[in-house]
């Protein structure tokens, strides 16, 4: 035994745990978030508020529920898989009984102090039950057809419920995150090609619904699909949105305009600047430097992530560690590809940045789960 490990044994357990915590990923969740707190901050026009101070107000108690989840071993995560997916399907099925509705869609149940969006919880909780799912099942059942066809089900329940809000980012980001933990989890590569099949056959089906009967996706939807191929056929209309935030990004060039100098941002030309937009104000002031910078820093995360998956022997902790990894990365890479336009717009906010309580304090639960695995993995 070393003198470090000699030592460390010295210590009361709980200051082991926190000594173990994975404290440069800590220190990367904050830089990110800070860079949220700034543009938050500039949108504003230099003002803490309306968003930048309770934003901060969030991570702070998000970071301190981090802190618990993490002190928690990850057996007892492990056990809680199925409870807490329950608990998140039960308020979907809440949100379309009483949730509340904001810009046409009914996605939030409002608690008094805040308003709590179910769908980003169960893209946590989804991750859980999976790995433990997987976790459960011996090896060699992985590929069967009856032991794939429970996840699928697992996946598609709280897709369709969410699909119904209507919230078909979340609905995208669910199945996606679903399937690749699937695959992660060793599901035969020739279920996966079928499905790439079945989608391409979906889209033609989409396509060819529009203006009947069986019309698959609502109107404003396609509207959204059509100004993603052609930006310029509505530019005061549907191609509002991406005509403005182009415009912001490309106005930033290499080095920006300066902090709080950002004209598309600072005359309300660019929406939702504070939200699903806020990357376009970051490039604007910043340029090519800053949003490159902000990219740097959530890849730096998802190595954290999967380099903790690597060296975890417990298979429940490493394919939750990967999970919410994947989880994360496509937060960010629909985000950035949607308002650059290179995917349509579907309403996913840029993750620790966005102004959102629900977004944040999840994803900070779910770095919890990610440091529980990593200070309780097998040493």
């Amino acid at each position: 035994m070393s003198f470090l490990e000699y030592n460390l044994q010295t210590v009361p357990s709980g200051w082991r745990k926190i000594l173990h915590l994975n404290w440069p990923l800590v220190l990367l969740l904050s830089a990110v978030s800070s860079v949220g707190f700034l543009m938050l901050y500039s949108v504003a026009g230099g003002s803490f508020t309306p968003w930048a101070e309770p934003q901060m107000k969030r991570f702070a108690m998000g970071l301190v529920g981090m802190m618990i989840v993490a002190m928690v071993p990850i057996w007892f995560w492990r056990n809680m898989a199925f409870l807490a997916y329950g608990g998140a399907l039960v308020l979907l099925v809440l949100v379309e009984l009483i949730g509340s509705v904001g810009m046409g869609a009914q996605r939030w149940i409002d608690l008094g102090f805040m308003r709590l969006q179910p769908s980003e919880l169960m893209k946590i909780t989804l991750v859980m039950f999976l790995a433990a799912y997987y976790d459960w099942l011996p090896l060699n059942k992985v590929s069967r057809p009856l032991w794939v066809a429970l996840p699928v089900l697992i996946i598609m329940i709280p897709t369709a419920l969410v699909l119904s809000q209507p919230d078909l980012g979340t609905a995208i980001l669910l199945m996606t995150g679903g399937g690749v933990l699937m695959f992660l989890a060793g599901v035969h590569w020739a279920y996966f090609a079928t499905v790439i099949g079945a989608g391409v056959g979906t889209i033609w089906a989409v396509f060819q619904s529009r203006g009947t009967d069986w019309q698959l996706l609502k109107n404003y939807q396609f509207r959204r699909i059509d100004t993603f191929l052609d930006p310029s056929s509505d530019p005061l209309g549907a191609g509002y949105h991406i005509t403005q935030a182009k415009i912001a990004m490309g106005s930033g060039g290499w080095t920006g305009r300066g902090f709080m100098q950002g004209t598309q941002s600072r005359l309300n030309f660019l929406p939702e600047k504070h939200t699903d937009f806020i990357f376009n104000t970051l490039a604007e002031e910043f340029g090519f430097v800053g949003g490159f910078s902000l990219l740097g820093l959530y890849v730096l995360v998802l190595v954290f992530c999967i380099a903790s998956a690597i060296q975890n022997k417990d298979r429940f902790a490493s394919l939750l560690t990967l999970g919410i990894g994947v989880t994360f990365f496509l937060f960010f890479a629909v985000n950035m590809s949607m308002v650059m336009g290179l995917a349509p717009v579907v309403g996913v906010p840029l993750p620790l940045v966005s102004y959102g309580g629900s977004a944040m304090l999840v994803l900070l639960m779910a770095f919890g789960l990610v440091q529980s695995a990593h200070v309780h993995r097998p040493r």
